[in-house]
Formats: C-alpha cells, structure tokens, sequence
C-alpha cells in the first residue's frame, strides 16, 4: 500500500446574499488544521458598481496568497426558483472564478455525504470559528474527503 502525504489548503465559501463568508481549512498528512485568518466574511454594499466588484476581486485574491490558499470551493446556489441566489452572489462567485487558483462549486447534497460518510472528530464550537462559518468550514471539509478519498482509491 502506497502512503501519499501532501499538504493542502482549502478555501470554502459560502455565498449569500451581497455577502462572501469563509473558512481556510488546511489538510497535511492526516491531519486537519483550521488556519487563524484576518477575514471571516466580504461583505458587499453596492454590486452595480464595477469599482465594487473589482475591489472584492483584489482583497479576496489577495487573502488567498497570503494564506497560500490551493483551491477555492463554493457552495452551489439554485439558479432559478424560490431559493434562488441573488444576483451580487453569482457576481461574487464569478469575481472568484476569474482569479488564478481552482475553483470548484460543491452542491449542498455532496457536503451531507461527505460528512455523514466521515464525520469530522471534532465539536465545531472546539474549532475557533464563528457560527456563521459552519457551512464554508463544511464546504471545505467535504471537498478535503473527496479529494482523500479519491487519492487512496486510486
């Protein structure tokens, strides 16, 4: 059996509303580190302003160098319907996109897989976050067990 050992940092993010929230999660050899970080959310006032836009590019891009952040995973938003993202969060999400790093977009569902089939070992009060991180905290777990898993399947 072939023991891989590599070190990756994921961003997971949680789009809504004008409002791009956050949580690094870092993964080296078997264990799971939630790296401090200068910024929990990106809040946006105004997404008609091009000046607006371009400016969250620059800060997000930024905190993702400083962090040496490797991929970005977004929580998938329905298009159309009831619970349909807004408009400034598919801006967001497309500011994200442009920068250099892989971004992957992860659907609701897939995150409760991967937590139901590897639950993290620890009390998400226990990790350091704000409460309204859970979700990109998950986002950023879920996209680590696939990757995991991925990697040992092979």
């Amino acid at each position: 059996m072939l023991l891989l050992r590599f070190i990756m940092r994921v961003c997971g993010v949680e789009l809504k509303g004008g409002e791009a929230i956050i949580s690094l999660l870092s993964y080296e050899g078997e264990t799971y580190n939630v790296p401090d970080c200068r910024q929990k959310s990106f809040a946006i006032s105004n997404s008609a302003q091009t000046e607006t836009i371009r400016e969250f590019h620059f800060a997000f891009g930024k905190l993702l160098e400083d962090y040496r952040v490797d991929e970005v995973v977004i929580i998938e938003r329905e298009q159309k319907g009831k619970g349909a993202g807004s408009i400034t969060s598919f801006k967001l999400e497309a500011a994200i996109q442009v920068l250099s790093l892989p971004v992957t977009l992860i659907s609701p569902v897939i995150v409760k897989a991967q937590l139901k089939r590897n639950p993290p070992q620890v009390d998400f009060e226990g990790l350091g976050l704000k409460r309204f991180q859970k979700n990109a905290f998950e986002a950023a777990y879920a996209s680590h067990n696939l990757t995991i898993f991925k990697v040992e399947e092979e």
